[in-house]
């Protein structure tokens, strides 16, 4: 279950202690399957066990694993107006008149309606967690729009849901670009192999991005003498979790490395008790990480009103 990616907001004391009905709140936002007529459906689903009864959270001391669903049917646009064109040539030849705007997309609403119900559904799943004592919600996307889906979940099962983005009083950029350039990473940190540069003074300016690349080469400095910014930027920390951390502040690429994996039991009594093993030593090594992130880029925790 290990997340590949971290997109993290913050949360106050006060919402950490509503959070204790996360599992309740979920209840009645279960994710169902399509009806006939509809596009998609969202809601949760167990993040571990697919029977129908099975919870919807998972807590771990003060980490509560979550996972939003979603089932989508696949109607391409492309499909309905190959379709649609096919049915409107049809007419013009039998009937020896134009469709108009009017009716072809009264024909589009029919052909919608005549094809959702056999159209396929393809399910989706996305990961998250709460860290009630530190206040970190933590979802395994690098995408905004996702991210932004399921916070919205959240909110709307909770009622209210008052997670903010990160707010750092550190520019990341000029940090990320400060520790390449000088060497100055925080105690616990070493440089990855992997990094992008770009011209902070246009979005057209010229972009450079290496992977397996020494990062204290000669063609690396070369890059921030002519005035390249790291945007993201390859780290290994305290020899057990390797990332590369964007000047988002989103965390990509994220893996544990052998010595922390040596660390899991050989053997589980069985897969939901793997998963639980996994999530508890998966969430212990973020915590650690994200509590360093804080101090790194001044990242505050919300304040209760």
């Amino acid at each position: 279950m290990f997340f590949r990616n971290l997109t993290l907001l913050r949360f106050s004391p006060a919402v950490a202690q509503d959070l204790a009905r996360l599992d309740e709140a979920l209840a009645d936002h279960r994710l169902r399957p399509c009806g006939p007529m509809e596009l998609f459906t969202r809601g949760f689903v167990p993040p571990i066990g697919r029977e129908a009864d099975s919870p919807l959270t998972h807590a771990v001391k003060h980490f509560t694993w979550f996972t939003a669903g979603g089932a989508d049917k696949l109607l391409p646009a492309a499909v309905v107006n190959d379709e649609l064109h096919r049915r409107v040539q049809k007419i013009a030849e039998q009937e020896g008149r134009k469709v108009g705007g009017r009716e072809r997309k009264r024909r589009r609403e029919d052909l919608l309606n005549e094809l959702l119900p056999r159209a396929f559904v393809r399910d989706s799943r996305l990961s998250g967690y709460v860290d009630t004592a530190a206040g970190w919600l933590v979802l395994d996307t690098a995408g905004r729009k996702a991210a932004e889906t399921v916070l919205t979940q959240l909110r709307e099962a909770l009622g209210s849901f008052p997670a903010v983005p990160l707010a750092p009083e550190e520019g990341p950029r000029v940090l990320l670009t400060d520790w390449l350039a000088n060497g100055t990473l925080p105690a616990g940190l070493a440089l990855g192999d992997v990094v992008e540069l770009r011209d902070p003074g246009s979005n057209a300016g010229a972009i450079a991005r290496c992977r397996r690349q020494d990062l204290e080469s000669e063609e690396i400095k070369e890059h921030l003498r002519n005035g390249k910014q790291v945007f993201q930027l390859g780290l290994v920390f305290d020899g057990r979790l390797s990332f590369v951390l964007g000047e988002d502040l989103v965390v990509r690429h994220l893996k544990l490395l052998d010595v922390v994996l040596d660390e899991l039991a050989d053997s589980a009594p069985d897969a939901a008790a793997e998963l639980d093993a996994r999530f508890a030593l998966f969430s212990l090594e973020v915590e650690r990480l994200l509590g360093r992130m804080a101090e790194w880029f001044a990242l505050p925790r919300p304040k209760d009103a």
